[in-house]
Protein backbone atom coordinates (compact mmCIF):
# COMPACT_ATOMS: atom_id res chain seq x y z
CA UNK A 1 0.00 0.00 0.00
CA UNK A 2 1.37 3.41 -0.98
CA UNK A 3 -0.34 5.56 1.69
CA UNK A 4 -1.45 5.00 5.25
CA UNK A 5 -4.24 7.13 6.73
CA UNK A 6 -4.55 6.52 10.43
CA UNK A 7 -6.16 9.80 11.51
CA UNK A 8 -6.29 13.55 11.01
CA UNK A 9 -5.33 13.24 7.33
CA UNK A 10 -6.19 16.82 6.42
CA UNK A 11 -3.98 18.17 9.20
CA UNK A 12 -1.08 16.00 8.13
CA UNK A 13 -1.43 16.89 4.46
CA UNK A 14 -1.31 20.57 5.38
CA UNK A 15 1.70 19.97 7.60
CA UNK A 16 3.54 18.13 4.84
CA UNK A 17 3.14 21.14 2.57
CA UNK A 18 4.19 23.52 5.33
CA UNK A 19 7.32 21.54 6.21
CA UNK A 20 8.27 20.62 2.65
CA UNK A 21 11.97 20.94 1.88
CA UNK A 22 13.86 21.35 -1.35
CA UNK A 23 14.65 17.95 -2.82
CA UNK A 24 18.40 18.54 -2.68
CA UNK A 25 18.25 19.26 1.06
CA UNK A 26 16.62 15.96 2.03
CA UNK A 27 18.64 13.10 3.59
CA UNK A 28 19.43 10.51 0.92
CA UNK A 29 18.55 6.83 1.31
CA UNK A 30 19.73 4.30 -1.30
CA UNK A 31 17.28 1.58 -2.25
CA UNK A 32 18.48 -1.46 -4.26
CA UNK A 33 16.31 -3.64 -6.49
CA UNK A 34 16.32 -6.78 -4.40
CA UNK A 35 16.38 -5.56 -0.78
CA UNK A 36 14.02 -3.82 1.62
CA UNK A 37 14.95 -0.76 3.64
CA UNK A 38 13.46 -0.26 7.11
CA UNK A 39 12.90 3.14 8.74
CA UNK A 40 12.80 2.84 12.55
CA UNK A 41 10.82 5.60 14.27
CA UNK A 42 11.08 6.47 17.99
CA UNK A 43 7.28 6.99 17.98
CA UNK A 44 4.36 5.11 16.45
CA UNK A 45 4.02 6.13 12.81
CA UNK A 46 0.75 7.96 12.11
CA UNK A 47 1.04 8.65 8.38
CA UNK A 48 3.26 7.75 5.43
CA UNK A 49 3.43 9.12 1.90
CA UNK A 50 5.55 7.68 -0.92
CA UNK A 51 5.73 9.96 -3.93
CA UNK A 52 6.25 7.29 -6.61
CA UNK A 53 4.25 4.17 -7.45
CA UNK A 54 7.44 2.25 -8.24
CA UNK A 55 8.11 1.97 -4.48
CA UNK A 56 5.79 0.03 -2.17
CA UNK A 57 5.69 0.31 1.61
CA UNK A 58 4.02 -1.17 4.65
CA UNK A 59 4.10 -1.00 8.45
CA UNK A 60 5.08 -4.46 9.79
CA UNK A 61 4.95 -2.98 13.31
CA UNK A 62 3.68 0.39 14.48
CA UNK A 63 7.06 2.16 14.51
CA UNK A 64 8.74 0.59 11.45
CA UNK A 65 8.20 1.52 7.81
CA UNK A 66 9.44 -1.02 5.24
CA UNK A 67 9.94 0.05 1.61
CA UNK A 68 11.08 -1.77 -1.52
CA UNK A 69 10.89 -1.46 -5.29
CA UNK A 70 7.95 -3.11 -6.99
CA UNK A 71 9.06 -5.93 -9.29
CA UNK A 72 6.65 -4.84 -12.03
CA UNK A 73 7.70 -1.16 -12.09
CA UNK A 74 10.61 0.79 -13.48
CA UNK A 75 12.88 1.93 -10.67
CA UNK A 76 12.50 5.63 -9.99
CA UNK A 77 13.63 8.12 -7.41
CA UNK A 78 11.08 9.40 -4.93
CA UNK A 79 10.41 11.07 -1.60
CA UNK A 80 9.21 9.24 1.52
CA UNK A 81 7.39 11.29 4.17
CA UNK A 82 7.06 9.83 7.66
CA UNK A 83 4.88 11.44 10.34
CA UNK A 84 4.99 10.39 13.98
CA UNK A 85 2.95 11.71 16.84
CA UNK A 86 5.03 14.86 17.15
CA UNK A 87 7.36 15.03 14.16
CA UNK A 88 7.58 14.93 10.38
CA UNK A 89 10.61 13.61 8.47
CA UNK A 90 11.28 13.35 4.73
CA UNK A 91 13.88 11.32 2.81
CA UNK A 92 15.02 11.29 -0.79
CA UNK A 93 15.04 7.74 -2.16
CA UNK A 94 17.64 7.04 -4.85
CA UNK A 95 17.96 3.81 -6.78
CA UNK A 96 21.11 1.88 -5.99
CA UNK A 97 22.35 -0.60 -8.63
CA UNK A 98 23.40 -4.12 -7.54
CA UNK A 99 27.09 -3.11 -7.57
CA UNK A 100 26.46 0.13 -5.70
CA UNK A 101 28.44 -0.96 -2.63
CA UNK A 102 27.31 -1.38 0.98
CA UNK A 103 23.62 -0.60 1.51
CA UNK A 104 22.13 0.52 4.82
CA UNK A 105 18.95 -1.52 5.27
CA UNK A 106 18.00 -0.04 8.67
CA UNK A 107 17.53 3.72 8.84
CA UNK A 108 16.89 5.27 12.29
CA UNK A 109 14.69 8.36 12.17
CA UNK A 110 17.04 10.70 14.01
CA UNK A 111 16.23 14.03 15.73
CA UNK A 112 18.34 15.81 13.11
CA UNK A 113 15.90 14.63 10.40
CA UNK A 114 12.75 15.58 12.36
CA UNK A 115 10.78 18.79 12.41
CA UNK A 116 8.25 19.39 15.18
CA UNK A 117 4.62 18.84 14.33
CA UNK A 118 1.80 20.41 16.33
CA UNK A 119 -1.34 18.30 15.90
CA UNK A 120 -2.95 18.66 19.33
CA UNK A 121 -2.19 15.05 20.24
CA UNK A 122 -0.68 15.84 23.63
CA UNK A 123 1.99 13.52 25.03
CA UNK A 124 3.52 10.94 22.73
CA UNK A 125 3.56 7.22 23.58
CA UNK A 126 7.29 7.30 24.52
CA UNK A 127 6.62 10.26 26.82
CA UNK A 128 3.70 8.46 28.48
CA UNK A 129 5.89 5.38 28.94
CA UNK A 130 8.68 7.42 30.56
CA UNK A 131 6.24 9.01 33.01
CA UNK A 132 4.68 5.62 33.81
CA UNK A 133 8.06 3.99 34.46
CA UNK A 134 8.99 6.89 36.74
CA UNK A 135 5.76 6.48 38.72
CA UNK A 136 6.26 2.73 38.98
CA UNK A 137 9.50 3.36 40.86
CA UNK A 138 7.61 5.19 43.62
CA UNK A 139 6.44 3.41 46.74
CA UNK A 140 2.71 2.55 46.53
CA UNK A 141 0.51 4.41 49.03
CA UNK A 142 -2.66 2.27 48.62
CA UNK A 143 -5.40 4.92 48.62
CA UNK A 144 -8.26 2.42 48.08
CA UNK A 145 -8.58 -1.30 48.73
CA UNK A 146 -10.96 -4.14 47.87
CA UNK A 147 -10.70 -7.90 48.24
CA UNK A 148 -12.52 -11.03 47.05
CA UNK A 149 -11.64 -14.69 46.43
CA UNK A 150 -8.19 -14.25 47.97
CA UNK A 151 -7.35 -11.36 45.63
CA UNK A 152 -6.66 -7.88 47.00
CA UNK A 153 -6.94 -4.85 44.69
CA UNK A 154 -5.38 -1.49 45.55
CA UNK A 155 -5.40 1.96 44.03
CA UNK A 156 -1.85 2.94 44.88
CA UNK A 157 -1.94 6.52 43.65
CA UNK A 158 -3.49 8.95 41.16
CA UNK A 159 -1.33 11.39 39.23
CA UNK A 160 -1.96 13.96 36.56
CA UNK A 161 0.12 15.76 33.95
CA UNK A 162 -1.44 18.08 31.40
CA UNK A 163 -4.69 16.50 30.20
CA UNK A 164 -3.72 13.00 31.33
CA UNK A 165 -4.65 10.99 34.43
CA UNK A 166 -2.32 8.19 35.60
CA UNK A 167 -3.77 5.40 37.74
CA UNK A 168 -1.29 3.24 39.67
CA UNK A 169 -3.13 -0.03 40.37
CA UNK A 170 -1.95 -3.21 42.07
CA UNK A 171 -3.25 -6.71 42.82
CA UNK A 172 -2.07 -9.33 45.31
CA UNK A 173 -2.96 -13.01 45.10
CA UNK A 174 -2.93 -14.83 48.46
CA UNK A 175 -4.06 -18.13 46.93
CA UNK A 176 -1.91 -20.83 45.35
CA UNK A 177 -3.73 -20.53 42.01
CA UNK A 178 -2.31 -18.14 39.47
CA UNK A 179 -4.71 -15.53 38.14
CA UNK A 180 -5.20 -15.61 34.34
CA UNK A 181 -6.36 -12.14 33.36
CA UNK A 182 -9.29 -12.03 30.98
CA UNK A 183 -9.68 -8.24 30.99
CA UNK A 184 -9.40 -5.20 33.21
CA UNK A 185 -12.28 -2.80 32.66
CA UNK A 186 -12.86 0.78 33.80
CA UNK A 187 -16.51 1.81 34.13
CA UNK A 188 -18.21 4.93 35.47
CA UNK A 189 -21.35 3.69 37.21
CA UNK A 190 -24.02 4.79 39.69
CA UNK A 191 -22.90 4.81 43.32
CA UNK A 192 -26.23 3.46 44.61
CA UNK A 193 -28.35 1.03 42.62
CA UNK A 194 -31.89 -0.06 43.46
CA UNK A 195 -34.06 -2.65 41.75
CA UNK A 196 -36.20 0.08 40.25
CA UNK A 197 -33.23 1.91 38.76
CA UNK A 198 -31.76 1.32 35.35
CA UNK A 199 -28.00 1.12 35.84
CA UNK A 200 -26.15 3.60 33.65
CA UNK A 201 -22.63 2.46 32.87
CA UNK A 202 -19.99 4.21 30.76
CA UNK A 203 -16.85 2.25 29.98
CA UNK A 204 -13.66 4.21 29.39
CA UNK A 205 -10.50 2.88 27.76
CA UNK A 206 -6.89 3.72 28.69
CA UNK A 207 -4.89 5.73 26.17
CA UNK A 208 -1.78 3.90 27.36
CA UNK A 209 -1.02 0.81 29.45
CA UNK A 210 2.52 0.25 30.67
CA UNK A 211 2.53 -3.57 30.72
CA UNK A 212 0.55 -6.15 28.78
CA UNK A 213 0.56 -8.96 31.31
CA UNK A 214 -1.66 -12.05 30.76
CA UNK A 215 -1.43 -13.50 34.29
CA UNK A 216 0.15 -13.12 37.72
CA UNK A 217 0.96 -15.55 40.50
CA UNK A 218 1.32 -13.31 43.56
CA UNK A 219 1.77 -9.64 42.60
CA UNK A 220 0.68 -7.46 39.71
CA UNK A 221 1.17 -3.71 39.40
CA UNK A 222 0.53 -1.54 36.36
CA UNK A 223 0.10 2.08 35.27
CA UNK A 224 -2.96 3.05 33.20
CA UNK A 225 -3.17 6.43 31.49
CA UNK A 226 -6.41 8.17 30.48
CA UNK A 227 -7.24 11.40 28.77
CA UNK A 228 -8.88 13.73 31.31
CA UNK A 229 -12.35 12.56 32.34
CA UNK A 230 -14.95 13.77 34.84
CA UNK A 231 -18.00 12.24 36.50
CA UNK A 232 -20.53 13.47 39.09
CA UNK A 233 -20.40 12.74 42.80
CA UNK A 234 -23.24 10.20 42.63
CA UNK A 235 -21.12 7.91 40.46
CA UNK A 236 -17.96 5.86 40.96
CA UNK A 237 -15.11 4.73 38.77
CA UNK A 238 -15.29 0.95 39.08
CA UNK A 239 -12.12 -0.95 38.17
CA UNK A 240 -13.10 -4.54 37.45
CA UNK A 241 -10.61 -7.39 37.03
CA UNK A 242 -12.05 -10.52 35.38
CA UNK A 243 -10.40 -13.92 35.36
CA UNK A 244 -10.59 -16.27 32.42
CA UNK A 245 -13.08 -19.08 32.71
CA UNK A 246 -13.64 -21.58 34.17
CA UNK A 247 -12.73 -20.16 37.56
CA UNK A 248 -13.99 -16.66 36.78
CA UNK A 249 -12.86 -14.81 39.93
CA UNK A 250 -13.98 -11.19 39.64
CA UNK A 251 -12.93 -8.28 41.85
CA UNK A 252 -14.11 -4.67 41.68
CA UNK A 253 -12.31 -1.67 43.13
CA UNK A 254 -14.43 1.49 43.47
CA UNK A 255 -12.81 4.92 43.17
CA UNK A 256 -14.72 8.11 44.09
CA UNK A 257 -14.25 11.30 42.05
CA UNK A 258 -12.59 12.85 45.12
CA UNK A 259 -9.51 10.69 44.52
CA UNK A 260 -9.24 11.94 40.93
CA UNK A 261 -9.66 15.57 41.96
CA UNK A 262 -6.90 15.20 44.57
CA UNK A 263 -4.42 13.66 42.11
CA UNK A 264 -0.80 14.70 42.53
CA UNK A 265 0.73 16.65 39.67
CA UNK A 266 3.77 15.30 37.83
CA UNK A 267 6.20 18.06 36.85
CA UNK A 268 6.43 18.31 33.07
CA UNK A 269 9.91 17.14 32.07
Amino acid sequence: MNRFFISFTVIIMTACQAFGQKLAELPVVYLPDNLSVHFVSPEPIQYVDISTKSISGDLPVKNILRIKYRTDSATQEGVVTIVGEKFIAQYRIIHSPPDGGAIQTEIPVLPADMRPLETGIGLSQPELKNYALHLLSKKPEKLRKASAYGIKATLNHVYTVGDYIFLDIGFENSTNLKYDIDELRFKIEDKKVTKATNVQSLEIKPDFTLFDQPFFKKHYRNIFVFKKFTFPGNKLLNIQLDEKQLSGRVITLSVPYKDVLEADMIPVQ
